[in-house]
């Protein structure tokens, strides 16, 4: 006898219908998920096109605790950085080139002199200008290449008491301390030091005073004047690119703005800290060598 097969139901379709409805409410579920990251990714790919653009204030909001909130905080501190250093840039060249044009203004009257009645005078005053504009000069772009680096180009250790005590044969003062080794670029840290005696020298009074100490695990140069020192409410200022106090038209305002760029750049601090009977001083705080 012949018998025809019996018909059995195939096992696909009810997988297929099963898999097609498990797929339909995966993606009705994930779809305000998806919906939510999409939309803040094109928040911040429009926040980058801003920035792009030249609109340096755009920020993107921070929404959630996920990745996409990490990009977002590390977009606005990306541009947070980026107008601070155009920013300063910007104060830097306009300042610049208002302070360059009275030394300029200086050399011109002086060449012309030269010229109708040369005078020794004449020829000592020009050397002195050329030099305040090559000093100027110096300063302007030290400021601007500290501005885009993020740390020492030379780091090697350094005795922050010897350079300490080479500067301070230039000058009149006093130093004191004990040897201190530091990790950092030794033509910085000496222009630092440089900078805060000149400042002493030309803003204060005498007696000078150095010293270098050790607190807490970090070195602290003090330097200290019997100058009338700077008033409190200007403690921060003084550290502004091109700020004079009221009737100081002596520098160009560099020499402490460098002084702070230059501890920070070490990962220090610079503050105004009158010492003692001092009326004046300054303190720099610098982190010691590592072991």
């Amino acid at each position: 006898m012949a018998r025809p097969p019996p018909r059995h139901r195939s096992p696909l379709v009810p997988l297929m219908v099963a898999l097609t409805l498990i797929a339909v409410v995966v993606a009705v579920a994930a779809f305000p998920i998806v919906r939510s990251l999409t939309r803040r990714l094109e928040t911040l790919q429009a926040g980058v096109e801003t920035l792009g653009a030249g609109h340096l204030a755009a920020r993107v909001p921070v929404e959630g605790r996920d990745e996409v909130a990490r990009l977002a905080e590390s977009f606005n501190r990306a541009a947070g950085r980026i107008e601070e250093l155009v920013g300063a840039h910007r104060l830097l060249l306009a300042n610049a080139s208002h302070e360059l044009r009275t030394p300029l203004a200086r050399i011109r009257l002086g060449v012309e002199l030269m010229k109708t009645r040369p005078d020794p005078r004449h020829s000592d005053n020009l050397e002195r200008d050329i030099a305040e504009l090559d000093g100027l000069i110096d300063e302007i772009l030290l400021a601007s290449r500290l501005d885009a680096i993020g740390a020492p180009q030379a780091a090697e250790e350094v005795d922050l008491l010897a350079l300490a005590a080479e500067e301070c044969a230039r000058y009149d003062c006093t130093l004191d301390g004990a040897p201190v080794t530091l990790t950092g670029d030794p033509r910085l840290l000496r222009r630092m030091i440089r900078n805060l005696l000149e400042n002493a020298e030309r803003h204060g009074a005498p007696p000078v005073e150095v010293s270098l100490a050790t607190e807490a695990g970090r070195a602290v140069l003090t330097v200290a004047d019997g100058g009338p020192g700077v008033p409190f409410e200007q403690r921060e200022e003084v550290f502004t690119p091109f700020f004079r106090l009221a009737g100081d038209s002596r520098g160009a305002g560099l020499g402490l703005s460098l002084v702070r760029q230059i501890a920070r750049l070490h990962g220090g601090d610079a503050t105004v800290a009158p010492q003692g009977e001092s009326r004046s001083g300054f303190r720099v705080v610098l982190p010691l060598a590592r072991a």
